[in-house]
């Protein structure tokens, strides 16, 4: 009788909690849904009960709670804070938190710096880097900082793969090597917001490419005029320098940038080329010190937006950079050992060279919004990339039993590419379904041309039979669709772009005629569970396209030296990549573990020929490739003013390729990228700043070729001065000088690698000073599209 009383007073209490269940949604006062934000819950006599977090699209579950009255703190830098109390008997419909943006100047709160965080979202992994304490840094070092990123001699990869786009605000930087690593140096790292690493793009991302780098930059929110000047020195084996300015005016509706920097250098890299013939039983030995004037780099960019009225905004975009002459003379020497290992001959080249490149791109964007759930979105695009290379072979011949002689030969290099694109996107969502779809077409339009002449009987002559005309047209129109659903723990996302290709190549010499036409399906899904306490996981699949770029196609001979040359292949075939990738998150631990498969993976590879003691390098197709690891990214927060990073990337990669014996051969290796980093705060008033770390990378392969491993290790310091408007920066990188490389190549009757220093151990100095207004007023905000082809 006893219990059964009991069972009746303590009824209402087992009912009440099982009816502790709310659910709600977090927006902002534009009916923005707000994802990752922090919610902590408090019972009545104010103490810390737990903390849950909002989903992808805003919503979150409150449950669990065996207390009647609750208190609900959101604590957000960019909001203002919210407290509510909660009758959980009471709360009988869907709880709908607004947060409004903080009116405080924001200045005081950049004043302490955070550590980056991490967020793992359904298709993506966004770095947020927005005053954290790699800020002061370029967005070339953030990039080589960001999770997932790893970076060997200035090429970058995600996760083993260097077939990725770089984009600024969804857009495609058309740039790449040098002239990419420029631009992002004289990118002040306080413009950026985050960087978004995209392994599995989806489905309104442009199919090319194995992954996607976005680099998402902040919005203009400071009313009134300011600006930013900023120097930086650099010493290397010689001297560089880097000095520009930055200017930003924003009144009611309208948003203005521009920025214009100056470079100026001597640029080196070491190298030495060894190849060793079995047939003849000889060993050729090339040093190769190579060492390049530039003088004007210019790199400018400007930016306009408008808000039209309040459901239409304007933007436009011009960015460029020129580089009208760089130049050098390099002096090779060859010596030839040999069986006895005698250098019994010898030639020794002096190649006078000039080169020049100049970038425009331009953009243009409407964003209308159509109702409060959904939007259209028309992004125009134009670049155009001029280059040309000139260059002076003068080549001194000493062989054995051979009178010694002179071959002069002049190269004439020079390519134009220009890319039109036009794009729609729609969208629409409400709290638990969002709906993408769009439409693009492109075209790109390439001419490449090379003529060829050497010294005969004292006189220069045209070689027909070595110049070459490359003509290229390709259309590309595309059609997408993804449709997202997130009820709540359970995230999906689906979707599927189809890509029609129309290309043609035309050569010159011999006359060729390559055309292609061909669709293709691109499927992309992706499932994310979030579970109470936190703990996430993830699945995504995605199918990519890696095109050649319109370089590697051209079939003409680029000659080093009189023994050594590149050579494109217009018959060469499109990669498809497939991407499966398994996600866990929890804590600050990111963990992903991936699969990627590569059918007809195109490389630079290089290979001997013992009838003529050639060493050609060429791009071209080989059998597959597949490649399986584990990233692993923490930041552990030791002290307030002591922080450790720490990502590391272990994978196993094969590659399969048709040896020149026509023989199947396999390439792999396990490879380890580690990037350990430690950051002090020796002054918080002056966000003095003191940062120790190292990359290193075991040995990798690529194709036919071994890579050794190399690492770099580094210390960075900042600190501000007069009130934060001075910002002063010393760095010391490669300081052991240890991340030089070995590339060989061996198998059958190959048998040779080159050693490669790429002049990394430097010493830099940057000043930045910040002018005009610094007060943050609003914070109004234009979403940018997606764009471009490839170079």
């Amino acid at each position: 009788m006893m219990y059964k009383i009991l069972f009746i007073l303590c009824f209402p209490i087992f009912l009440f909690s099982q009816k502790q269940r709310i659910e709600g949604t977090v927006s902002n006062d534009r009916n923005e849904k707000l994802s990752l934000i922090t919610i902590d819950v408090y019972d009545a006599q104010n103490k810390f009960l737990k903390t849950i977090s909002t989903s992808e699209n805003g919503s979150f579950i409150l449950e669990g709670i065996p207390n009647q009255s609750v208190k609900l703190v959101i604590k957000d830098l960019e909001y203002a804070k919210f407290e509510k109390e909660l009758d959980l008997e009471k709360q009988n419909q869907p709880l709908a938190i607004i947060l409004k943006k903080d009116i405080q100047d924001i200045q005081e709160v950049v004043m302490t710096k955070q550590k980056p965080l991490v967020k793992r979202k359904i298709d993506r992994l966004e770095f947020n880097v927005e005053n954290s304490n790699i800020s002061s840094l370029n967005a070339w070092e953030i990039l080589k900082k960001t999770p997932g990123v790893t970076s060997s001699n200035d090429v970058l990869a995600i996760k083993g793969s260097q077939s990725i786009v770089v984009t600024i605000n969804d857009k495609r930087i058309m740039l790449t090597g040098d002239e990419l690593k420029n631009l992002l140096e004289n990118t002040q790292g306080d413009d950026l917001k985050s960087v978004e690493v995209i392994t599995n793009p989806p489905a309104k991302y442009e199919a090319s490419g194995s992954a996607v780098l976005n680099i998402v930059m902040k919005k203009n929110k400071i009313e009134g005029y300011r600006g930013t000047v900023s120097s930086k020195y650099v010493q290397t084996q010689y001297a560089k320098g880097v000095a520009g300015i930055s200017q930003y005016y924003k009144k009611n509706k309208l948003s203005v940038m521009g920025s214009y920097y100056f470079g100026s250098g001597t640029y080196y890299r070491e190298g030495t080329d060894y190849v060793n013939y079995i047939e003849d039983k000889q060993r050729w030995v090339s040093m190769m010190n190579r060492k390049d004037k530039n003088k004007s780099q210019n790199t400018v960019n400007f930016n306009i937006e408008y808000e039209i009225d309040s459901l239409t905004n304007a933007s436009l975009n011009y960015s460029g950079y020129f580089s009208p002459r760089s130049y050098g003379v390099y002096d090779v020497p060859t010596l030839i050992y040999n069986e006895q290992n005698v250098a019994e001959s010898n030639y020794r080249t002096i190649n006078d060279h000039f080169s020049r490149s100049i970038n425009n791109s331009l953009s243009f964007q409407m964003d209308r919004k159509l109702n409060k759930k959904s939007k259209l979105t028309w992004t125009n695009y134009f670049t155009g990339n001029n280059a040309q290379k000139d260059q002076n072979v003068l080549t001194h011949l000493d062989f054995a039993n051979e009178l010694p002689k002179d071959n002069n030969f002049l190269t004439h290099n020079k390519s134009d590419v220009q890319l039109y694109s036009t794009q729609f996107d729609y969208q629409w969502k409400n709290e638990k379904w969002e709906l993408e779809s769009g439409s693009k077409y492109s075209f790109v339009k390439t001419s490449s041309l090379m003529d060829f002449s050497d010294n005969e009987n004292g006189q220069l002559q045209y070689r027909a039979d070595k110049s070459n005309v490359f003509d290229y047209k390709e259309h590309n129109f595309a059609l997408y669709s993804s449709l997202a659903y997130n009820p709540g723990k359970w995230n999906f996302k689906a979707g599927l772009r189809a890509e029609k290709t129309d290309l043609e190549g035309v050569v010159s010499e011999p006359y060729e005629v390559n055309k292609n036409k061909y669709w293709k399906l691109f499927p992309t899904l992706y499932v994310q569970y979030t579970t109470e306490g936190n703990h996430q996981f993830g699945l995504s699949y995605g199918k990519r396209i890696s095109r050649p770029s319109y370089s590697w196609l051209n079939p003409a001979k680029s000659y080093y030296n009189l023994f050594s040359y590149f050579q494109g292949d217009p018959a060469l075939k499109a990669t498809i990549v497939h991407n499966l990738n398994f996600t866990y998150t929890w804590k600050e631990w990111n963990l992903d573990f991936y699969y990627r498969k590569e059918i007809n993976p195109s490389m630079e590879i290089s290979y001997q020929d013992p009838s003529n003691n050639n060493l050609i390098y060429h791009f071209t197709n080989i059998e597959k490739g597949q490649a399986y690891g584990l990233s692993v990214y923490k930041n552990f927060q030791i002290k307030p003013w002591w922080s450790l990073s720490v990502s590391e990337n272990i994978e196993h990669n094969e590659n399969y390729f048709i040896g020149v014996d026509h023989l199947l051969y396999q390439n792999k290796v396990w490879n380890l990228g580690s990037d350990i980093s430690t950051s002090f705060t020796l002054d918080k008033a002056s966000d003095w700043k003191l940062e120790f770390g190292n990359r290193y990378n075991t040995p990798a392969i690529q194709g036919t070729f071994r890579i050794s491993g190399s690492s770099s290790t580094y210390v960075v310091m900042n600190k501000k001065f007069f009130n934060k408007k001075l910002e002063g920066s010393l760095m010391f990188n490669d300081i052991f000088k240890t991340s030089g490389e070995k590339i060989t190549t061996k198998y059958a009757n190959q048998d040779n690698y080159f050693l490669d220093y790429r002049d990394t151990q430097s010493f830099i100095i940057s000043l930045k000073f910040n002018f005009g207004n610094q007060s943050v007023k609003n914070a109004k905000s234009i979403k940018k599209a997606d764009e471009q082809g490839r170079m």
